[in-house]
């Protein structure tokens, strides 16, 4: 049966203007790091695109090596689209990213002209698309300068292949440079995409004050530490989930989940609970309640997780004391 959105989906999700532009971003994006690849269900992974547009969530997160395998994200996206969403392309955002290992041979990773250029070929292929939304090169290249890298993303937004353009994971000095680059081109840079959760603040260190100079839109990743912010490991370990299983491609390591971060999480769970909230969902209010933060990037397994992420909207103001016993729990 053909699909049909809700026609009440936008009265569902708040918008953010992201950084200094006319685009505007639901507070709660859908990432597909994870789930969409080939070792999953086609069938589950359409019913959580339609869950996240049916509720508002009109931003979809890839990148090219994302799986497994590598590729597979995008091509199962590709098929879904294709059946499902091709009628709404106009109401959509659609991202994607190059800049890890993703073919064989020296073109095939980091930040080369020649590696962005086909990498983003590749990806429309596979998602069958005219063009993404936003392009981001997905981590700094320590070798290529940066100033070949800023151009041929300039060149993607040129050539039509991209609306804007993004970077993920650069530290502040390096991010303030591209930003530099880019709007001495004329490809002002749109967003950053930083990891981002209560267990990783590296943000606050510089890179949230280089991101308002700039006037850049902000979207964070992990922002559930992979997992470990959710009561899923309020007892430890369980089963099944990332920090028991395999899957690399950046899932938890079980080092990670320490007595001690255990600890912090049992106590960040009481304060949640006292909030009303759950622990998943404090987490993900605790980064929107700044409004410099343009979207939050969520990954789900399934459509439900994906609903209860969302109602993390009804409540993202924190007291001063509030603030004062996460940090202290934090510390």
């Amino acid at each position: 049966m053909q699909y049909k959105p809700n026609p009440e989906r936008y009265q569902k999700m708040e918008y953010r203007r992201c950084g200094n532009s006319g685009l505007k971003l639901p507070a709660i994006s859908l990432g597909l790091w994870h789930n969409f690849g080939d070792i999953d269900t086609l069938e589950n992974a359409r019913n959580i695109l339609r869950v996240a547009f049916d509720n508002g969530i009109t931003h979809f997160d890839l990148a090219n090596n994302y799986g497994p395998p590598p590729g597979s994200a995008e091509a199962n996206f590709g098929k879904i689209f294709k059946e499902d969403f091709i009628p709404y392309r106009d109401e959509l955002i659609i991202s994607t990213k190059a800049g890890w290992g993703m073919w064989d041979g020296p073109y095939g990773d980091w930040g080369s002209k020649k590696y962005l250029v086909a990498s983003l070929d590749q990806s429309l292929k596979r998602m069958g698309l005219e063009y993404v939304d936003i392009f981001y090169h997905h981590r700094p290249d320590p070798e290529t300068p940066l100033e070949e890298t800023m151009a041929a993303l300039d060149l993607m937004v040129r050539q039509g292949k991209a609306l804007y353009v993004g970077i993920s994971s650069y530290e502040p000095e390096e991010a303030a440079k591209a930003f530099d680059i880019l709007k001495q081109l004329g490809t002002p840079c749109l967003i950053h995409q930083p990891r981002y959760s209560m267990f990783d603040r590296w943000v606050e260190n510089g890179l949230l004050d280089v991101l308002k100079q700039f006037q850049v839109g902000c979207i964070p990743f992990s922002p559930l530490a992979q997992g470990l912010l959710t009561n899923k490991y309020l007892k430890g370990i369980p089963a099944g989930s990332r920090a028991s299983s395999q899957r690399g491609n950046g899932a938890i390591d079980e080092n990670q989940v320490s007595d001690e971060k255990i600890k912090k999480v049992i106590q960040l769970n009481t304060l949640a609970e006292e909030r009303g909230q759950n622990l998943a969902q404090m987490a993900l209010a605790w980064i929107l309640k700044d409004n410099q933060i343009s979207s939050v990037l969520v990954g789900v397994s399934k459509p439900e997780q994906l609903l209860d992420s969302i109602n993390c909207l009804q409540n993202y103001f924190f007291s001063e004391e509030e603030l004062n016993r996460i940090n202290l729990i934090l510390e």
